[in-house]
């Protein structure tokens, strides 16, 4: 792997002097700083490498329909990933939708709606009924045995996603699609790169889904991929992936397009050479946060699996407000004002936006681990743009929160 060059560090954002301790923007204090810290800001790579593609792609005059780039792309991640394809894809939405026609669902399709709202939508977009299902409160992916209670007749399907990059529990979801003859199809999009039991993601289900948009770890400013071992299924993706051309003006299969085009694969490919270290960053990052936090009440990073391999790419917490002092909802207003962009993954979540929450008014009934989990969900800015004084000024934020709160929620109810 080429190590990250210090030229790709992200400028310091101007905060000036770092606030005096146990200051507060929400309280009339100046913020921690001065221009926005954002959650998912791009890593780069080396930027000279991904130029010398971009001026190898102009003087070839070949920019999309499978070009060099995005066949290496393939290559590369074939290799990693172990496994027999990995299909470049013009976004991770679209390579859903593919995935779910290429697998023939109908009907009813179990899914979380704690996840991106894309993930339903890639099937109500095609007429498939998403029926939503609870989350184990420990995982924060599907809950088999929840999954069980919800197959009918109609049911062709269950789609998991690989929260924060943890594995779903494969084993017990392959078992219930077993028993009940259902195609499986997980969303990894924030798993590239990760393993369970030691086999990378990839290798679960009938495919497996990547993102590869610009806020994620390993990008391709905007991109996808699907992985499969399934030969047959592989073959009729390809197909649809490009109009279902099966050679020159030779249609054979209804399709879309779904092509990657080249100069988002030169953008993987510069991502992938600094992959071991966008990891470091992150690993020393979510490593950073949970130290930090260890020592105040009412806040607790989720873990990842040292014995596995995995991304860091999310720093998540969940904010337990009677301990804390302060909701989900006031830390993030407080740590807004210091100009900290932190976000409420997934919230309210995906069943109660639209259009499901109109088509499906009562779905919330059988979900209360999911809305209990969409009120105490926070996830914090990390990767390359983020430095060591960074993370002291976020944490020095939440410790002051906890030990203000009272003084907060007093200002708040007067605002």
């Amino acid at each position: 792997m080429t190590s990250l060059p210090s030229s790709t560090a992200s400028p310091e954002p101007k905060g000036g002097q770092v606030p005096a301790k146990g200051t507060l923007a929400v309280l009339g204090d100046p913020p921690a700083f001065t221009e926005p810290l954002h959650v998912g800001r791009p890593n780069v790579g080396d930027e000279e490498r991904f130029f010398s593609r971009a001026r190898d792609i102009f003087s070839r005059r070949w920019f999309s329909n499978g070009g060099v780039y995005v066949r290496e792309f393939e290559e590369r991640m074939k290799a990693l990933l172990g496994v027999r394809h990995c299909i470049p894809i013009a976004n991770a939405t679209v390579a859903l939708e593919i995935a779910i026609r290429a697998l023939g669902l109908k009907g009813e399709v179990i899914v979380p709606s704690f996840t991106f709202v894309a993930t339903a939508h890639a099937l109500q977009w095609q007429e498939i009924t998403p029926v939503f299902c609870d989350i184990d409160p420990k995982t924060h992916a599907l809950d088999p045995e929840q999954i069980e209670r919800l197959i009918t007749p109609k049911t062709t399907g269950i789609i998991g996603v690989h929260l924060w990059g943890r594995p779903c529990n494969v084993d017990a979801i392959a078992e219930v699609a077993g028993r009940h003859d259902l195609r499986v199809l997980y969303d990894a999009a924030h798993a590239f790169a990760c393993s369970h039991k030691g086999r990378m993601i990839g290798h679960f289900g009938d495919a497996e889904v990547f993102s590869f948009h610009a806020t994620k770890f390993l990008n391709t400013f905007e991109g996808g991929a699907i992985a499969t071992n399934n030969d047959e299924l592989a073959e009729r993706m390809r197909l649809m992936k490009n109009f279902g051309f099966a050679g020159y003006d030779k249609v054979v299969h209804i399709g879309t397009n779904g092509k990657m085009c080249e100069m988002s694969a030169a953008m993987g490919l510069t991502g992938l050479e600094c992959l071991d270290d966008f990891i470091a960053v992150n690993k020393a990052n979510h490593a950073a946060y949970t130290e930090a936090f260890a020592s105040i009440p009412g806040i607790s990073v989720v873990p990842y699996d040292s014995a596995e391999k995995c991304n860091y790419q999310y720093v998540v917490c969940e904010i337990d407000a009677a301990d804390f002092g302060l909701s989900r909802d006031e830390l993030l207003r407080v740590l807004q004002a210091e100009n900290i962009l932190v976000r409420r993954y997934f919230s309210p979540g995906a069943h109660r936006m639209e259009p499901y929450r109109s088509l499906y008014p009562n779905a919330g009934l059988l979900l209360r681990e999911t809305e209990r989990l969409c009120e105490r969900i926070l996830s914090l800015p990390t990767g390359t743009a983020i430095q060591e004084e960074h993370l002291q000024r976020i944490s020095a934020a939440v410790r002051t929160a906890h030990e203000r709160a009272g003084e907060i929620r007093a200002a708040f109810a007067k605002s």
